[in-house]
């Protein structure tokens, strides 16, 4: 073999290529997806511009007060509706709604509630589980504005337990916060977090729109302290009801005593029972006072979350 010269079977093969090509194709897809999107329309990119803007703080600076009364033979159903769907699609799971506590007053405990004519439960009685929700200050607009669109949409679902009456609900406005202990122990944002052992709910009417001011004032810096010191009490929260949305669903009726009422929540370290002789004489300390009357007082005790404990308790 001269230089430069090679055997055939070293002769670059010039022959096109023809079998198939399986290395995966890395290329982008540059091709329109012509495919119908099948997933929800939830906006998701609202919520970083909604987070962006308005309050955020934690403070306590309105309420959801609601005590109902299920229809008899309705106990059970209603308590697992509420435990397992409500507490967290009508309430928890909403905007600016951040806590949330439920309690229930047994027989026994319904029939320690005064004074006997009462202008919110009639009988005295009535209204057998509470809930209680903190929303955040300066929210209460947008989450309204949820809470009405989303009670619709779970009506419209088959999602409202209807055997069922609202006693005693609206949204309040806070108004003060009352420590026993002044700077130490939890503060009003930890109440519905916090194991407390009992709660009592006293409602409050002024004579009229001009002394709820006055009625205020007395409660804070005169009757609250007072009847605080040395007692099972950790504090009193005091709220003041709003008007209900005229789009609110119809089974729950308008606030009255909007201009008047004052809601008082005092949070117990014992069972309302073991000292309920310490909350009795609200009524007649008002009404000495000269500043409105007491139109309830009602213990509970907090419910065990996902049981049906004290259900067989209510009637």
């Amino acid at each position: 073999m001269t230089t430069g010269e090679q055997h055939p079977q070293h002769r670059p093969d010039t022959r096109p290529d023809t079998r198939p090509d399986t290395r995966p194709d890395t290329r982008p897809d540059t091709r329109p997806d012509t495919r119908p999107d099948t997933r929800p329309d939830t906006r998701v990119d609202d919520y970083a511009a909604l987070a962006a803007v308005g309050p955020y703080g934690v403070r306590p600076g309105h309420a959801l007060i609601t005590m109902v009364e299920p229809h008899p033979g309705h106990e059970y159903a209603y308590n697992r509706w509420y435990e397992d769907d409500h507490y967290y699609a009508g309430a928890m799971a909403m905007p600016w709604m951040y806590a949330g506590r439920r309690w229930v007053a047994t027989r026994e405990l319904q029939e320690l509630r005064y004074p006997e004519k009462s202008a919110v439960a009639q009988p005295v009685t009535a209204g057998c589980y509470l809930s209680t929700y903190w929303v955040t200050e300066g929210r209460y607009d947008e989450h309204m504005r949820w809470t009405v669109g989303i009670n619709k949409r779970l009506n419209r679902d088959g999602r409202v337990y209807q055997d069922r009456t609202h006693v005693f609900t609206s949204f309040q406005d806070h108004q003060a916060t009352v420590y026993r202990d002044g700077a130490a122990g939890p503060r009003d944002v930890h109440a519905l977090d916090h194991p407390y052992a009992g709660l009592v709910v006293q409602v409050v009417d002024a004579d009229g729109p001009e002394q709820r001011a006055g009625l205020l004032e007395w409660l804070r810096s005169r009757a609250l302290p007072g009847r605080l010191r040395g007692s099972p009490a950790a504090m009193v929260t005091v709220f003041r009801p709003t008007p209900l949305p005229g789009d609110r669903m119809t089974y729950v009726k308008q606030v009255e005593g909007v201009d008047t009422r004052l809601t008082l929540l005092w949070f117990l370290e014992q069972d309302p029972r073991t000292c309920w002789d310490r909350f009795l004489g609200l009524d007649a300390e008002v009404a000495e006072a000269g500043l409105g009357r007491v139109e309830l007082v009602a213990p509970f005790i907090p419910t065990v979350p996902g049981t049906d404990r004290y259900v067989d308790q209510l009637r």
